[in-house]
């Protein structure tokens, strides 16, 4: 059982939750942008939920399939088609031998995941399959291999939560966080401009960090700080008084002052923005931050 890229996307990949544990040595987590969309994708064919996917970007690839699998793709709307004929997001497809699964134009969202029944079988480096600098590319072939009994996700993910899914990510409510290290440093005019301003993401948009437009902050004074690690969802503030928002491909550590840490939940939705998205910031707690994040992974085990 395996499946043939037959084009090349811009920047496609495949993921998992990541490598964890292994930036104290300089090593990138990599993993999911959108882990919700990504976690339901291999829930509905079965899979468990930290499965490597394929993490797809517009222009996305196209795919021949060697035998018959069951297939599901989730997050961004790149207008799927199986052999020229369209097929339902967030929904088990079947696909048969020598099928064609391409992409058509993207209508919402910035990544689409693609999972199969099954094991991608991928290099795996340090206990994940995550890519980090490499993409996919036209004619790789890649084996689907059986899942462990034992491993089979039997939950029935039920209409109403997979609606919750989309509305947690596509939704335009402010984008929360928890205030950083950095955060008392702020001027009076800033916090207040962070707080009630829209921001706009730009062109300078990729794994590694979205880069914002919007009102350029300062601090009170122009504090010196030492590098401390960083992770996906830390805010920070360049020189320039721009916000970097890091992503899952970020560095390990960094010296610019951090305004926080947006929230689990609300991850997905910002990797989700397209180019020129308007977007407001909120403030939130860890309690809060915490309770958000397992009311929503409760869904997948009832």
């Amino acid at each position: 059982m395996s499946l043939k890229i037959i084009k090349k996307g811009m920047a496609d990949t495949i993921q998992d939750k990541g490598r964890i544990g292994f930036q104290h040595l300089g090593i990138q987590a990599n993993g999911y942008m959108d882990y919700l969309s990504a976690q339901l994708a291999n829930a509905l064919v079965n899979n468990p939920m930290d499965y490597p996917v394929f993490e797809l970007y517009f222009p996305a690839s196209s795919f021949s399939f060697s035998s018959d699998h069951t297939i599901c793709i989730t997050g961004a709307n790149f207008s799927p088609v199986i052999n020229e004929k369209s097929i339902a997001l967030n929904k088990p497809i079947q696909v048969l031998k020598n099928d064609v699964l391409q992409f058509f134009k993207p209508i919402e969202g910035s990544f689409a995941y693609l999972a199969i029944q099954g094991k991608i079988n991928a290099p795996n480096w340090l206990a994940s399959q995550s890519f980090n600098a490499s993409t996919l590319q036209k004619d790789n072939v890649f084996e689907v291999l059986p899942i462990n009994a034992s491993e089979i996700y039997t939950h029935k993910i039920s209409p109403n939560f997979m609606t919750t899914i989309h509305s947690t990510i596509f939704t335009p409510a402010p984008i929360r966080f928890i205030p950083g290290p950095a955060w008392n440093d702020l001027t009076e005019q800033s916090l207040s401009q962070l707080l009630t301003q829209p921001f706009h993401t730009t062109l300078q948009t990729n794994r590694m960090g979205y880069l914002l437009k919007g009102p350029l902050l300062g601090l009170t004074k122009p504090n010196q700080y030492l590098s401390a690690a960083v992770t996906k969802g830390t805010l920070q503030l360049l020189p320039n008084g721009s916000i970097m928002v890091l992503m899952a491909d970020h560095q390990t550590i960094g010296g610019y002052a951090n305004l926080g840490q947006i929230i689990l939940v609300d991850l997905p939705r910002i990797a989700q923005l397209k180019n020129g998205s308007s977007l407001h910031f909120s403030l939130t707690n860890v309690n809060i931050a915490h309770q958000l994040y397992q009311q929503i992974q409760k869904g997948f085990i009832h």
